[in-house]
């Protein structure tokens, strides 16, 4: 299995947003360019994520995002089912298929697909953002630009 890049850019996200030393907000531009992704995608992937109540997204000059809860609070296997639609790993209506009434196959890859999203709920975000990985977080913010006096 593979995650979509849509997936990728969320999670990323919300690691990145684990850092909360700095007192400036952190942008969807900044992100885009800490990640070397392109800033069009990935505001489909904030506002999505904000519309889930993941994020609190603050419009204007001054805003930005921030995590809407803490990263105990986020589970893994939710938050990939959420960004992955909760696909089937099959479809076995397109194109149509001639085993379907009686295959093995599709039931089986379903019961390991949710034991795949089961092991990830035993994670958080915080899990993930553990040492080292936290260190190379606050390296990505560190990279960001002084911002110009008012």
């Amino acid at each position: 299995m593979q995650l979509t890049h849509f997936t990728d850019l969320g999670l990323r996200v919300l690691m990145y947003l684990t850092h909360t030393a700095s007192p400036a907000p952190v942008t969807i531009s900044e992100i885009a360019d800490r990640y070397a992704v392109s800033r069009h995608h990935l505001v489909k992937v904030v506002h999505f994520m904000g519309q889930q109540g993941w994020i609190i997204t603050t419009r204007g000059k001054g805003g930005g995002l921030a995590l809407a809860q803490t990263p105990v609070q986020y589970r893994l296997g939710q938050l990939i089912r959420t960004l992955e639609h909760s696909k089937d790993l099959i479809d076995c209506a397109d194109p149509p298929c001639g085993l379907r009434t009686n295959c093995q196959l599709k039931g089986i890859l379903d019961t390991a697909l949710e034991a795949f999203f089961a092991a990830l709920d035993r994670y958080t975000l915080a899990d993930a953002v553990a040492s080292p990985t936290s260190e190379a977080i606050v390296m990505l913010h560190l990279l960001r630009p002084a911002r110009p006096s008012p």
